[in-house]
């Protein structure tokens, strides 16, 4: 029961950074049906702002502001600049420039900063662990269960307490209808890269704080896994994001922590292939957006 309870706190700690990365894919997936793998490389653009602030001496939570801030800031200026051009245009078009723009981000770093990981120093007390008993959580997976969930309910309030994420959201049921009442697309629109730009720069606090260090591939492989939840959640469905992005977090945990050592090779396989299997039964996703079937 022990075991299984400390893997049920990884597992949602784990969880979280996914749901956090795919809820910012949904959002800007369900306004202008684009799935940006670029996503991933917003995330390494926070990690590499806060390594910056961290070698130039600034204070740690100013330099996780910074990373936030400058999160944000990628995500608008990659809709501004590669993907506005683009609105409208097809499907595969739209999935063309998201990797361009991600191959472009990882090119630079590889060769403007190194290929090779470089660490951040975070505090000491960020690396402890706290004992609840027979339970110990270490005090980044507390962190990160706290800040997911502070997180999820100011995105929430957002999209139900202001006249812009009621916009957002009534652009996600019906974008041309809102264009037509005089809602500015391009403010709904940037809007929706924002909010995508803060939810990755989270996640990179979070995932740099468990690694320790950040490189031109540490997007790569959250996002996929992002990428995952949202589909299993429902393409479009913010709360399928959210959801998918705990499964995915707690199929690969519980997996890893009971497999076999001779199976454990095969993890990876065995979770798409569980993946899959709810995907047959659930088509739509586990929690489908209500507009799932617009075209």
């Amino acid at each position: 029961m022990e075991v299984f309870l400390q893997q049920t706190v990884n597992a949602i700690s784990l969880g979280g950074i996914y749901a956090l990365l795919a809820l910012g894919l949904a959002v800007v997936f369900s306004i202008v049906r684009l799935i940006n793998f670029a996503h991933g490389e917003v995330m390494t653009i926070a990690g590499y702002a806060i390594w910056l602030a961290l070698l130039s001496s600034v204070p740690v939570v100013a330099a996780i502001a910074l990373g936030l801030v400058v999160a944000m800031v990628a995500s608008v200026a990659m809709e501004r600049v590669a993907f506005r051009a683009m609105r409208g245009a097809s499907v595969t078009s739209l999935l063309i420039t998201s990797f361009a723009v991600s191959e472009i981000i990882k090119v630079l770093f590889q060769n403007g900063i190194s290929a090779r990981p470089v660490p951040i120093v975070l505090p000491a007390w960020m690396s402890g662990s706290l004992n609840m008993g027979f339970l110990t959580i270490s005090v980044m997976s507390l962190i990160s269960i706290i800040v997911v969930v502070v997180s999820l309910v100011a995105l929430s309030l957002i999209l139900t307490r202001t006249t812009l994420g009621v916009a957002m959201r009534a652009a996600a049921e019906d974008f041309p209808v809102v264009r037509l009442m005089g809602i500015k697309a391009n403010h709904v629109v940037a809007l929706a890269f924002a909010i995508s730009g803060v939810l990755a720069g989270v996640a990179a606090v979070l995932w740099v704080a468990q690694r320790g260090s950040v490189d031109p591939l540490m997007g790569a492989a959250p996002v996929l896994k992002a990428f995952i939840a949202t589909v299993l959640g429902g393409l479009g469905s913010l709360s399928g994001a959210v959801l998918g992005g705990f499964v995915v977090g707690v199929v690969e945990v519980f997996l890893q922590g009971y497999l076999p050592e001779s199976v454990a090779p095969y993890r990876e396989a065995i979770s798409l292939s569980i993946i899959i299997a709810l995907l047959v039964m659930r088509p739509d996703g586990l929690w489908p957006a209500q507009n799932v079937n617009r075209s």
